[in-house]
Parts: C-alpha cells; sequence; structure tokens
C-alpha cells in the first residue's frame, strides 16, 4: 500500500485509538516548546517489564508501544510473565499508570514533549479475562484524564491509548460498555468482521502460524502478497497490524525480514532488542 494510502485511511476513527493518534494542538511546552527525539511510534517494547527499568527503557529508546502482562491477583494487578514471578510490589499501577500520569502531567499533556500522539499501552491479561478487565476498567477509571476513551459512540484522544490483549474472555464486557478507557486486541479472525475500528484498532497475530518464512532465504512471493493483502485490508478499515514471535537475534534474517515487514507499512515492530529496533527504525527515518 502506498504511504499516502496508507496515511489516508489511518485518518479514519480507528486510527485515532493507537500509536501514532494526533491528538488536538495543545498548549506551549514548557522550556520554549522544543520537541524532543524523533519518537518511534511504530517501535513495540514487547515484555517490556523484562527490562532493567520498565517503561522508562522503552522511553528512553524513543518507543511508541510497550507491552505489560498482569494477573489479578485480589484487587491488584501484577505485572509478570509467569505466575510464578509475581511480586506484590510490581504492580501495573507502580510500573506503568503513575509514572505514566507524572510523565503526561510534566509535559503538559503527552507522554513525548511536543509530540502530540498518544502512546499505545498494551495490557495482556494473564487471568481470567472477564474479572481481571473488570478490575483494570477500576485502575483505569482512576487515570480517566490519561487514556483514549470511548464514549457513547464517540473516540475521545488521550495520551495514552489502552489495548487489550492476552484472555480473550475480556471481549464480553469490554463490548458491553458505553463508556471504556480501553479497546481490544483483534486476531486475523477479525479481520473484515463487523466490529468496527473503534472496538479493535489493532490486529495482532503469531507470525509463524501465519508465515512459513524466517529471514532466511527469499521471501516466497505468495507469502509476501499474503502479508500485504492482510496490512492493506486492516488499512483500509483504519485498524492498525502487529505480528508476534517474529526472529528477534540480531543478525539478517531479523534485518532481512524488518525490511519485508516495513516495506509492507506494517504498524509495529515488536521486540525484545530496544537498541537494535532503535537502530534499524533510526536507519530508515521515514518509518
Amino acid at each position: 500500500m502506498a504511504l499516502t494510502t496508507r496515511r489516508r485511511a489511518l485518518t479514519t476513527l480507528g486510527a485515532a485509538l493507537v500509536g501514532a493518534v494526533a491528538l488536538p494542538a495543545g498548549q506551549a511546552w514548557a522550556g520554549g516548546g522544543h520537541r524532543g527525539p524523533r519518537p518511534l511510534w511504530r517501535a513495540h517494547a514487547h515484555n517490556d517489564y523484562e527490562h532493567p527499568r520498565p517503561l522508562f527503557d522503552a522511553l528512553d529508546h524513543r518507543f511508541g508501544s510497550v507491552e505489560a502482562d498482569i494477573f489479578l491477583v485480589g484487587d491488584q494487578l501484577l505485572v509478570a510473565h509467569d505466575a510464578s514471578e509475581l511480586d506484590p510490589t510490581r504492580t501495573l499501577e507502580s510500573l506503568y499508570l503513575a509514572p505514566l500520569a507524572a510523565r503526561v502531567k510534566a509535559n503538559h499533556g503527552s507522554v513525548y514533549r511536543g509530540r502530540r500522539r498518544s502512546l499505545q499501552l498494551l495490557v495482556d491479561i494473564k487471568t481470567e479475562g472477564s474479572s481481571t478487565y473488570l478490575e483494570l476498567d477500576r485502575h483505569l477509571l482512576r487515570y480517566k484524564h490519561l487514556f483514549t476513551t470511548y464514549a457513547h459512540g464517540r473516540v475521545h484522544p488521550g495520551p495514552v491509548t489502552a489495548v487489550i490483549s492476552g484472555d480473550r474472555a475480556a471481549r464480553i464486557p469490554m463490548e458491553a460498555q458505553k463508556v471504556r478507557r480501553a479497546f481490544y486486541d483483534g486476531r486475523l479472525s477479525d479481520l473484515g468482521s463487523t466490529a468496527p475500528a473503534s472496538f479493535i484498532p489493532l490486529i495482532s497475530d503469531n507470525w509463524t502460524l501465519n508465515f512459513t518464512w524466517l529471514g532466511d532465504g527469499p521471501f516466497p512471493d505468495a507469502e509476501r502478497q499474503k502479508l500485504r493483502g492482510i496490512i492493506g485490508a486492516a488499512h483500509a478499515r483504519g485498524q492498525r497490524v502487529r505480528f508476534w514471535a517474529t526472529p528477534d537475534l540480531a543478525g539478517p534474517a531479523r534485518d532481512a525480514l524488518w525490511t519485508e515487514l516495513l516495506a509492507a507499512d506494517v504498524d509495529y515492530f515488536n521486540t525484545d532488542d530496544l537498541a537494535g529496533l532503535e537502530a534499524f527504525l533510526d536507519a530508515h527515518p521515514s518509518a
């Protein structure tokens, strides 16, 4: 899809929801309104919480999206990859919600100084989806001015856009809400469904379940066309696309796959290697 076509498609309602969302023009920033370095809106920090400084390492590398896995324990949302790693001091609120609120306040309304776009917070639910989401919704309400909100058929952009992934049971209470501060992470099976981009702004799926190519040798033409068809169909509906389980070890295979994703106009590059993706995207400034 041509870049101009992509930009046109993503001016729809769904484009107002995730990652590179344009917010209303804001007031001047402290310090003369100077912008910081160019954010990498298409960079997604997978398992962000496993870095030495959750959230802050990704922000230092200018990422536009971060991912936190959560477990509901009592009324607390604990952040960890596995239940065996749960630590009562590592909560979603302490690692993400409160720091983001403080940063947005200090930057007069944005995560990145002088950049009026929304950071994506992808929340991957690891416990039962319905009950965990309802508790998450109560947590997000405490920071209601921080988050992009869907209210009675309209989307109101905020500095951070929460997108809910993981256990699929979260979808039921989310769809029932007339007001919510989060959106749903769809799968390829949702592409072309009746669910609007105002509910499913993001389509994510496992690369290895849909493609055989892992960056070695030429990209099969049929798979290249399939990839571009997926992304084109999503963009036409104002949705964005992310694949997980792509090669993530530094080397020619990862570079080759990232280059194909870039050519296909994918919206998010999934990685645990913050510096590696930062270097790749900096080498492709149009990304």
